[in-house]
């Protein structure tokens, strides 16, 4: 079969034996997989935990092994890849996405593959979600990146009512601006230079969208917003410097501040440590999601409380991969860009 990796500094694809079930295993066939910004990060060098490429997969169950309840062949299922112990310190205080053992677990070899095999530990532990009939491909691939920023909501400790603020309007930071507008925040604001981004942020319910690069209109209309006090949230959703240091400023006296982008290796905040200090402002890091909280958002869309349409603007086969990664890194051209294996018409 043919699978995606990374090859000295680029994106290629290999042939790969076809994947087999064992006990407690189970093998999907793609039918589409999104490409993260992290994908990306892994492919320029940025990111310190590179590995595998594709985790936002959604398929079609191919083969069962024995002991697996609940599933066969035909089922169509999102796969989360990583899957805490549940057991540890760090999981028993609620922090499951920090627990030691979390990225040491993956499907094999990644979701850029044309099946892909689930291990008995993700199995066991409710990584494979059954997909409601009304939940297609293309909305699949984005259950992972949403359950990422529902995860995100509740580790800041957002409220109903709050205002948020998000700087980078990739796939998640839309996303992200979309399940806190249906959690109830009262104003949800965002930035982005890309103007097709922004136009796409709009489209989804954001206030308003601005470009960053022009700060007193952009501090003029958050001041505008929220009264002059600043936003509840503000979230980096990319690891930009500038956007960091954007979110930084944001905040309310004693409000919140999301890392929630991947930052560059080595990168420092460029931030009044007084002034965050004098201000009360609470940094909050947060990193991945969990099958609860991925089943938590698969719910809301079902039940119509989250529409993730229009944000997939490109499809991509499986065998034009390079493609795929090429236009996810082109934000004037692409929002969010879905790669498919074979069983995307099924």
């Amino acid at each position: 079969m043919k699978v995606g990796r990374l090859q000295g500094g680029s994106v290629a694809l290999a042939e790969a034996p076809d994947p087999v079930a064992s006990a407690g295993e189970v093998v999907v066939r793609l039918a589409a997989c999104g490409v993260c910004g992290t994908d990306l990060e892994k492919l320029r060098g940025r990111y310190q935990s590179a590995g595998r490429i594709g985790h936002e997969p959604v398929g079609v169950v191919d083969a069962v092994g024995s002991g697996v309840p609940g599933l066969r062949p035909g089922d169509r299922v999102f796969v989360h890849h990583h899957v805490p112990c549940y057991t540890c310190e760090v999981c028993r205080k609620g922090d499951l996405t920090f627990c030691p053992t979390y990225a040491s677990t993956n499907i094999d070899p990644g979701g850029f593959a044309e099946k892909f095999r689930v291990p008995a530990e993700n199995v066991a532990r409710g990584a494979i979600l059954p997909l409601d009939p009304s939940v297609g491909w293309e909305a699949g691939t984005l259950l992972e990146p949403a359950g990422c920023a529902l995860t995100a909501l509740g580790r800041v400790g957002f409220r109903a009512g709050d205002s948020v603020f998000v700087v980078g309007l990739g796939p998640v930071g839309i996303l992200y601006g979309a399940i806190a507008r249906a959690l109830g925040a009262s104003w949800v604001g965002g930035a982005e230079i890309a103007p097709l981004r922004r136009a796409a942020a709009m489209k989804s319910g954001f206030a308003l969208a601005l470009d960053p690069r022009d700060a007193p209109e952009l501090d003029r209309q958050v001041q505008a917003a929220t009264g002059g006090r600043g936003v509840d949230l503000s979230v980096a959703a990319t690891g930009a410097p500038m956007a960091l240091a954007l979110a930084a400023r944001l905040p309310r006296r004693a409000g919140t501040m999301n890392v929630f982008g991947l930052p560059e290796a080595g990168r420092s905040l460029d931030a009044d440590l007084q002034e965050l200090y004098l201000r009360g402002t609470k940094i909050v890091p947060t990193y991945a999601t969990t099958d609860h909280d991925i089943r938590a958002v698969h719910a809301m869309l079902v039940a119509g409380r989250l529409d993730f349409a229009g944000l997939v603007t490109h499809r991509v086969a499986l065998d034009r991969l390079p493609e795929a990664f090429d236009l996810a890194g082109r934000p004037d051209t692409a929002v969010k860009v879905a790669v498919t294996g074979s069983a995307f018409g099924g």
